[in-house]
Protein backbone atom coordinates (compact mmCIF):
# COMPACT_ATOMS: atom_id res chain seq x y z
CA UNK A 1 0.00 0.00 0.00
CA UNK A 2 1.13 3.74 -0.78
CA UNK A 3 0.91 6.50 1.95
CA UNK A 4 3.01 9.67 1.68
CA UNK A 5 4.11 12.08 4.40
CA UNK A 6 3.47 16.02 4.57
CA UNK A 7 6.23 17.60 6.32
CA UNK A 8 8.28 14.53 6.59
CA UNK A 9 11.46 17.01 7.91
CA UNK A 10 10.77 17.78 11.23
CA UNK A 11 11.56 15.61 13.84
CA UNK A 12 8.24 13.74 14.03
CA UNK A 13 8.01 13.67 10.36
CA UNK A 14 11.45 11.69 10.16
CA UNK A 15 10.62 9.18 13.25
CA UNK A 16 7.11 9.09 11.12
CA UNK A 17 9.08 8.02 7.47
CA UNK A 18 11.63 5.73 9.56
CA UNK A 19 8.94 3.76 10.80
CA UNK A 20 7.20 3.23 7.37
CA UNK A 21 9.92 2.00 5.68
CA UNK A 22 10.46 -0.27 7.90
CA UNK A 23 6.82 -1.65 7.79
CA UNK A 24 6.40 -5.04 6.13
CA UNK A 25 2.93 -3.50 4.36
CA UNK A 26 4.01 -0.54 2.75
CA UNK A 27 5.82 0.52 -0.03
CA UNK A 28 8.22 3.13 0.11
CA UNK A 29 6.43 6.14 1.06
CA UNK A 30 6.19 9.46 -1.12
CA UNK A 31 7.79 12.44 0.83
CA UNK A 32 6.34 15.94 -0.16
CA UNK A 33 7.66 19.36 0.69
CA UNK A 34 5.65 22.40 1.98
CA UNK A 35 5.15 25.37 -0.27
CA UNK A 36 8.25 27.06 0.29
CA UNK A 37 10.50 24.08 1.84
CA UNK A 38 11.87 23.03 -2.13
CA UNK A 39 12.72 19.75 -2.98
CA UNK A 40 16.43 19.95 -3.92
CA UNK A 41 17.74 17.62 -1.17
CA UNK A 42 16.62 14.25 -0.13
CA UNK A 43 15.55 13.73 3.09
CA UNK A 44 18.26 10.89 3.42
CA UNK A 45 20.70 13.98 3.14
CA UNK A 46 19.05 16.01 5.22
CA UNK A 47 19.21 12.87 8.25
CA UNK A 48 21.70 10.69 6.88
CA UNK A 49 20.56 8.01 9.49
CA UNK A 50 18.03 7.23 6.47
CA UNK A 51 20.14 6.44 3.74
CA UNK A 52 19.61 2.63 2.07
CA UNK A 53 19.19 1.11 -1.06
CA UNK A 54 16.71 3.54 -2.34
CA UNK A 55 16.92 7.93 -2.38
CA UNK A 56 14.15 9.44 -0.18
CA UNK A 57 13.56 12.72 -2.59
CA UNK A 58 11.55 15.54 -1.76
CA UNK A 59 8.59 16.34 -3.87
CA UNK A 60 6.65 19.34 -4.05
CA UNK A 61 3.13 18.21 -2.59
CA UNK A 62 0.26 18.46 -5.43
CA UNK A 63 -3.09 16.04 -5.71
CA UNK A 64 -1.85 15.29 -9.14
CA UNK A 65 1.17 13.40 -7.87
CA UNK A 66 -1.07 11.58 -5.00
CA UNK A 67 -3.51 10.62 -7.44
CA UNK A 68 -0.74 8.90 -9.68
CA UNK A 69 0.94 7.49 -7.11
CA UNK A 70 -2.31 6.15 -5.89
CA UNK A 71 -1.62 7.38 -2.13
CA UNK A 72 -4.12 5.27 0.51
CA UNK A 73 -2.92 7.22 3.56
CA UNK A 74 -1.54 10.70 3.87
CA UNK A 75 0.31 11.33 7.28
CA UNK A 76 0.17 15.09 7.96
CA UNK A 77 3.31 16.47 9.88
CA UNK A 78 2.20 19.53 9.40
CA UNK A 79 1.09 23.50 11.27
CA UNK A 80 -2.35 23.14 12.80
CA UNK A 81 -3.47 25.53 9.76
CA UNK A 82 -1.71 23.86 6.82
CA UNK A 83 -3.62 20.53 8.05
CA UNK A 84 -7.11 22.50 8.04
CA UNK A 85 -6.84 23.36 4.77
CA UNK A 86 -5.27 19.82 3.11
CA UNK A 87 -7.16 17.40 5.44
CA UNK A 88 -11.29 18.16 4.36
CA UNK A 89 -9.55 18.12 0.77
CA UNK A 90 -7.68 14.88 0.82
CA UNK A 91 -11.12 12.96 2.30
CA UNK A 92 -12.95 14.21 0.04
CA UNK A 93 -10.47 12.72 -2.82
CA UNK A 94 -10.97 9.51 -1.05
CA UNK A 95 -7.53 8.97 0.91
CA UNK A 96 -7.61 8.55 4.42
CA UNK A 97 -5.92 11.38 6.50
CA UNK A 98 -3.63 10.98 10.02
CA UNK A 99 -2.84 14.44 11.47
CA UNK A 100 -0.09 14.73 13.84
CA UNK A 101 -1.08 18.26 14.14
CA UNK A 102 -3.50 20.05 17.08
CA UNK A 103 -6.19 20.48 13.92
CA UNK A 104 -8.96 17.95 14.13
CA UNK A 105 -8.25 16.89 17.82
CA UNK A 106 -11.06 19.15 19.82
CA UNK A 107 -14.54 18.61 19.49
CA UNK A 108 -15.80 21.58 22.30
CA UNK A 109 -15.16 24.90 20.41
CA UNK A 110 -14.12 26.29 23.56
CA UNK A 111 -11.52 24.34 23.96
CA UNK A 112 -10.53 24.51 19.95
CA UNK A 113 -10.54 28.40 20.36
CA UNK A 114 -6.85 27.81 21.81
CA UNK A 115 -5.54 27.60 17.91
CA UNK A 116 -8.01 30.66 16.80
CA UNK A 117 -8.41 28.98 13.64
CA UNK A 118 -9.55 30.62 9.93
CA UNK A 119 -10.94 28.21 7.65
CA UNK A 120 -11.51 28.54 4.23
CA UNK A 121 -14.68 26.44 4.17
CA UNK A 122 -16.47 26.93 7.48
CA UNK A 123 -18.91 24.34 6.28
CA UNK A 124 -16.61 21.47 5.53
CA UNK A 125 -14.69 22.24 8.82
CA UNK A 126 -17.11 22.26 11.14
CA UNK A 127 -18.32 18.76 9.71
CA UNK A 128 -14.61 17.21 10.03
CA UNK A 129 -14.34 18.81 13.55
CA UNK A 130 -17.32 16.53 14.58
CA UNK A 131 -16.07 13.41 12.63
CA UNK A 132 -12.98 13.05 13.37
CA UNK A 133 -11.45 10.72 15.39
CA UNK A 134 -9.27 11.15 18.23
CA UNK A 135 -6.81 8.35 17.48
CA UNK A 136 -5.53 6.86 21.45
CA UNK A 137 -5.92 3.46 20.41
CA UNK A 138 -6.30 2.32 24.09
CA UNK A 139 -9.33 4.49 24.33
CA UNK A 140 -11.15 4.27 20.73
CA UNK A 141 -10.29 1.12 19.44
CA UNK A 142 -13.55 0.64 18.33
CA UNK A 143 -13.73 3.90 15.99
CA UNK A 144 -10.58 3.95 14.57
CA UNK A 145 -10.55 1.33 11.94
CA UNK A 146 -13.79 3.44 10.45
CA UNK A 147 -12.08 6.94 10.51
CA UNK A 148 -11.53 8.51 7.04
CA UNK A 149 -9.69 11.87 9.51
CA UNK A 150 -7.77 10.56 12.38
CA UNK A 151 -6.74 13.33 14.91
CA UNK A 152 -3.37 11.80 16.31
CA UNK A 153 -3.13 13.10 19.63
CA UNK A 154 -0.80 15.54 21.49
CA UNK A 155 2.52 14.07 23.51
CA UNK A 156 1.44 15.70 26.74
CA UNK A 157 -2.52 14.42 25.94
CA UNK A 158 -1.39 10.87 25.85
CA UNK A 159 0.60 10.69 28.83
CA UNK A 160 -1.71 12.62 31.20
CA UNK A 161 -4.86 10.48 29.65
CA UNK A 162 -3.63 7.56 29.49
CA UNK A 163 -2.65 8.07 33.46
CA UNK A 164 -6.25 9.36 34.35
CA UNK A 165 -8.59 8.01 32.35
CA UNK A 166 -8.97 4.24 34.37
CA UNK A 167 -9.62 6.70 37.52
CA UNK A 168 -11.95 9.28 35.67
CA UNK A 169 -14.27 6.27 34.18
CA UNK A 170 -14.36 4.23 37.90
CA UNK A 171 -15.41 7.58 39.60
CA UNK A 172 -12.87 7.16 41.96
CA UNK A 173 -11.42 10.75 41.42
CA UNK A 174 -12.64 13.61 44.10
CA UNK A 175 -12.99 16.08 41.49
CA UNK A 176 -13.75 18.61 44.44
CA UNK A 177 -10.15 18.35 45.76
CA UNK A 178 -8.56 18.84 41.91
CA UNK A 179 -6.11 16.63 40.14
CA UNK A 180 -2.39 18.02 39.51
CA UNK A 181 -0.61 17.17 36.52
CA UNK A 182 2.99 17.97 36.84
CA UNK A 183 4.58 17.07 33.18
CA UNK A 184 8.08 17.73 31.72
CA UNK A 185 9.38 16.66 28.55
CA UNK A 186 12.24 16.93 25.89
CA UNK A 187 13.35 19.75 23.56
CA UNK A 188 11.88 17.60 20.73
CA UNK A 189 8.85 18.65 21.97
CA UNK A 190 8.70 22.09 20.78
CA UNK A 191 9.32 21.11 17.32
CA UNK A 192 12.70 21.35 14.72
CA UNK A 193 12.15 25.16 14.24
CA UNK A 194 15.04 26.74 16.42
CA UNK A 195 13.49 29.45 19.14
CA UNK A 196 15.73 31.54 21.92
CA UNK A 197 13.64 29.28 24.59
CA UNK A 198 14.97 26.34 22.90
CA UNK A 199 18.69 27.28 22.15
CA UNK A 200 21.16 25.02 24.10
CA UNK A 201 22.42 27.72 26.05
CA UNK A 202 19.33 28.61 27.46
CA UNK A 203 18.03 24.50 28.01
CA UNK A 204 21.27 22.90 28.69
CA UNK A 205 21.65 22.78 32.54
CA UNK A 206 18.01 24.64 33.22
CA UNK A 207 15.13 23.33 34.28
CA UNK A 208 11.65 25.92 33.28
CA UNK A 209 7.95 25.34 33.63
CA UNK A 210 5.98 27.27 30.93
CA UNK A 211 2.44 27.58 29.29
CA UNK A 212 1.00 27.62 32.64
CA UNK A 213 -2.84 27.65 32.62
CA UNK A 214 -2.54 27.79 28.75
CA UNK A 215 -0.75 24.76 27.01
CA UNK A 216 -2.99 23.82 23.98
CA UNK A 217 -3.16 19.91 24.88
CA UNK A 218 -5.36 20.90 27.91
CA UNK A 219 -8.31 21.50 26.23
CA UNK A 220 -7.47 17.37 24.85
CA UNK A 221 -7.47 16.21 29.08
CA UNK A 222 -10.75 17.33 29.77
CA UNK A 223 -12.48 16.46 26.49
CA UNK A 224 -11.31 12.69 27.19
CA UNK A 225 -11.01 12.42 30.74
CA UNK A 226 -14.66 14.26 31.48
CA UNK A 227 -12.91 16.56 33.92
CA UNK A 228 -14.01 20.51 33.81
CA UNK A 229 -11.37 23.11 33.43
CA UNK A 230 -11.55 24.07 37.63
CA UNK A 231 -10.29 20.56 38.63
CA UNK A 232 -7.21 20.39 36.43
CA UNK A 233 -3.84 21.85 37.20
CA UNK A 234 -1.48 21.01 34.25
CA UNK A 235 1.84 22.89 33.91
CA UNK A 236 4.54 21.71 31.59
CA UNK A 237 8.16 21.87 32.22
CA UNK A 238 11.19 21.75 29.38
CA UNK A 239 13.60 18.92 30.29
CA UNK A 240 17.25 19.58 29.06
CA UNK A 241 16.94 16.51 27.06
CA UNK A 242 16.60 15.69 23.40
CA UNK A 243 13.28 13.57 23.96
CA UNK A 244 10.94 11.91 26.46
CA UNK A 245 8.17 12.83 28.92
CA UNK A 246 7.29 12.28 32.48
CA UNK A 247 4.25 12.75 34.06
CA UNK A 248 3.03 12.97 37.76
CA UNK A 249 -0.49 13.22 38.42
CA UNK A 250 -1.65 13.71 41.81
CA UNK A 251 -5.49 12.67 42.89
CA UNK A 252 -7.41 12.68 45.91
CA UNK A 253 -9.08 9.40 45.37
CA UNK A 254 -13.70 9.86 46.58
CA UNK A 255 -13.47 6.56 48.40
CA UNK A 256 -10.70 4.51 50.09
CA UNK A 257 -8.53 1.86 47.89
CA UNK A 258 -6.39 -0.67 48.25
CA UNK A 259 -2.98 -1.10 45.77
CA UNK A 260 -4.65 -4.10 44.78
CA UNK A 261 -7.18 -2.44 43.54
CA UNK A 262 -5.93 0.01 42.15
CA UNK A 263 -3.58 -2.20 40.06
CA UNK A 264 -6.51 -4.51 38.90
CA UNK A 265 -8.27 -1.28 37.32
CA UNK A 266 -5.09 -0.22 35.20
CA UNK A 267 -4.93 -3.80 34.24
CA UNK A 268 -8.47 -3.96 33.07
CA UNK A 269 -8.79 -0.98 31.01
CA UNK A 270 -5.05 -2.02 29.00
CA UNK A 271 -5.77 -5.54 28.52
CA UNK A 272 -7.30 -5.75 25.31
CA UNK A 273 -4.27 -4.43 23.49
CA UNK A 274 -2.87 -1.41 22.85
CA UNK A 275 0.95 -0.03 23.83
CA UNK A 276 0.88 0.44 27.76
CA UNK A 277 3.14 -1.07 30.07
CA UNK A 278 1.84 -1.30 33.98
CA UNK A 279 4.41 -1.58 36.53
CA UNK A 280 3.10 -2.58 39.73
CA UNK A 281 2.32 -0.81 43.18
CA UNK A 282 5.52 1.13 43.91
CA UNK A 283 7.36 0.60 40.94
CA UNK A 284 7.59 3.83 39.36
CA UNK A 285 8.48 4.31 35.30
CA UNK A 286 11.68 6.31 34.37
CA UNK A 287 11.97 8.22 30.89
CA UNK A 288 14.77 6.18 30.09
CA UNK A 289 12.68 2.61 29.65
CA UNK A 290 10.43 4.07 27.29
CA UNK A 291 12.82 5.86 24.96
CA UNK A 292 12.56 4.15 21.08
CA UNK A 293 9.74 2.68 22.33
CA UNK A 294 5.71 3.20 21.30
CA UNK A 295 5.05 2.13 25.01
CA UNK A 296 3.21 4.33 27.66
CA UNK A 297 4.62 3.17 31.01
CA UNK A 298 2.62 3.80 34.02
CA UNK A 299 3.17 2.91 37.62
CA UNK A 300 2.01 4.08 40.97
CA UNK A 301 1.84 4.37 44.78
CA UNK A 302 -0.98 4.66 46.90
CA UNK A 303 -0.66 6.28 50.44
CA UNK A 304 -0.74 4.69 53.13
CA UNK A 305 -4.40 5.92 54.21
CA UNK A 306 -5.70 4.53 50.79
CA UNK A 307 -7.38 8.15 49.47
CA UNK A 308 -4.28 9.56 47.84
CA UNK A 309 -2.48 8.42 44.90
CA UNK A 310 0.10 9.20 42.85
CA UNK A 311 0.63 7.85 39.36
CA UNK A 312 3.38 7.95 37.21
CA UNK A 313 3.72 8.23 33.45
CA UNK A 314 6.46 7.65 31.11
CA UNK A 315 6.29 8.07 27.09
CA UNK A 316 8.73 8.88 24.19
CA UNK A 317 7.20 12.10 22.81
CA UNK A 318 8.26 11.44 19.29
CA UNK A 319 6.96 7.41 19.27
CA UNK A 320 4.03 7.19 21.38
CA UNK A 321 3.82 10.55 21.88
CA UNK A 322 3.55 11.46 18.00
CA UNK A 323 5.14 9.11 14.61
CA UNK A 324 4.28 5.59 16.80
CA UNK A 325 1.00 6.13 17.82
CA UNK A 326 0.27 7.67 14.34
CA UNK A 327 1.61 4.23 12.84
CA UNK A 328 -0.38 2.46 15.57
CA UNK A 329 -3.64 4.29 14.52
CA UNK A 330 -2.85 3.12 10.47
CA UNK A 331 -2.31 -1.04 11.55
CA UNK A 332 -5.70 -0.44 13.35
CA UNK A 333 -7.29 1.64 10.75
CA UNK A 334 -6.30 -0.79 7.90
CA UNK A 335 -6.56 -4.30 9.99
CA UNK A 336 -3.02 -5.09 10.51
CA UNK A 337 -1.11 -5.99 13.52
CA UNK A 338 -1.31 -3.10 15.83
CA UNK A 339 2.35 -3.44 16.29
CA UNK A 340 3.62 -3.78 13.10
CA UNK A 341 6.71 -1.81 12.65
CA UNK A 342 6.74 -0.49 16.30
CA UNK A 343 8.81 -2.96 17.70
Amino acid sequence: MMTAVLGATGYAGYELVRLLLRHRMLKTPLLLSREGEGASAGLDELYPALRGDQPLPLQPFSWALLEKRKVKILFLATPHELSRDVAPEAVERGIRVVDLSGAWRLKDPVNRAVYGFTDKDAAAAARWDKDAVYGLPELHRDEIPKAKLLANPGCYATSVILGLAPLAKAGLIDRRAGVVCDCKSGVSGAGKKPSAKTHFVEVAGNFSAYSVFGHRHTGEILEQTGLRGPELTFTPHLLPIPRGILSTLYARLAKKAAPEQIEKLYRDAYSGGGCVRLFGHGALPQIQYSLYTNYCDIGFQLSPDGKRLTVVTCLDNLMKGAAGQAVQNMNLMCGWEEKEALS
